[in-house]
């Protein structure tokens, strides 16, 4: 008996397509608008990770045509300096989106921060403003993960509708606003988190199952119904015993690829579609000043 395996979800290659209808889209509104979008993205200190992401960020941005108002600032850079510049970010007539970029050295208050970006140029859809549109059903700029795992499900012709949506984490980043998207798509949803008594029983409910809580590899094969679609959004870096470090999911990998129907690969599968929908965002915002 031949041992099935899952169908992997290629965010990865959905973020290139996504990228290129992007730049189709600048070099048609860029006449009418009279500048190229503009994203600015705010770096604090020297953490290595985040300044990964940065660069991919601009890189992508330079790809479609988008310009990057880049600034990274010292560690000890204050609350009202930041302030500040976000104001001035605002009133800027060349930045369609603003993102600070989490996490910030400890004595900043990035939520404090974050209500200070004005909300159509919220290029992470997290201001309160913006959740609440999504919570009312109004259009808005949305949250990148879970906007990009919305994305990456109607690519596959994954229907939602109908299906029974379970979501293992709680965040505001991803869990809450990706429940309400679910919700929004016809789907019935539950909410997990860590303090869910029996997870198994939860999981194995199932027909959509998404992994959102930054443990490794906590969902296994066991924990998922046969013919499931597996979303894996944890990104955690492990190492071994012999000190070799690996990036691995919230999902275990080999075990559910053998039991689910669809599943995505850590990387290549939901970070990308972070990145595109981050894109995604600055070009509405953009597309709206044509309109204003």
């Amino acid at each position: 008996m031949e041992t099935k395996t899952a169908k992997l979800l290629d965010g990865k290659a959905l973020a290139e397509k996504i990228q290129q209808e992007l730049s189709a889209a600048i070099k048609e509104l860029q006449p009418q608008i009279k500048r190229p979008p503009g994203l600015a993205v705010l770096m604090v200190g020297d953490n290595a990770a985040s300044a990964a992401y940065v660069r991919g960020k601009e890189r992508a941005c330079q790809k479609v045509g988008i310009t990057s108002f880049g600034k990274h600032f010292p560690t000890q850079t204050t609350q009202a300096e930041l302030e500040e510049v976000i104001a001035a970010l605002n009133d800027d007539q060349r930045v369609d989106g603003i993102l600070v970029q989490l996490p910030l050295p400890n004595h900043l208050d990035a939520v404090a921060l974050l209500h200070q970006i004005a909300p159509d140029k919220d290029a992470d859809g997290l201001h309160p403003v913006n959740l609440g549109r999504l919570v009312r059903g109004e259009e808005g700029l949305r949250s990148c993960t879970p906007a990009g795992i919305m994305r990456l499900l109607q690519e596959y012709a994954i229907q939602v509708q109908g299906k029974q949506a379970v979501v293992v984490g709680r965040s505001i980043l991803v869990g809450k606003p990706l429940a309400l998207m679910l919700l929004e798509a016809d789907a019935t949803v539950t909410v997990a988190h860590s303090r869910s008594l029996s997870l198994p029983s939860i999981t194995k409910n199932a027909d959509i199952l998404i992994a959102a809580v930054g443990r490794p590899e906590l969902i296994t094969g066991e924990m998922v119904k046969p013919g499931a679609v597996v979303i894996d959004v944890g990104i955690n870096r492990v190492t071994d015993s012999n000190g070799n470090s690996r990036m691995v999911g919230d999902v275990h990998f080999e075990s559910t690829a053998g039991v689910a129907e669809f599943l995505t690969p850590v990387p290549g599968g939901v970070g990308p579609m972070t990145v595109a929908m981050l894109l995604q965002n600055t070009v509405n915002s953009y597309s709206q000043r044509s309109k204003s």
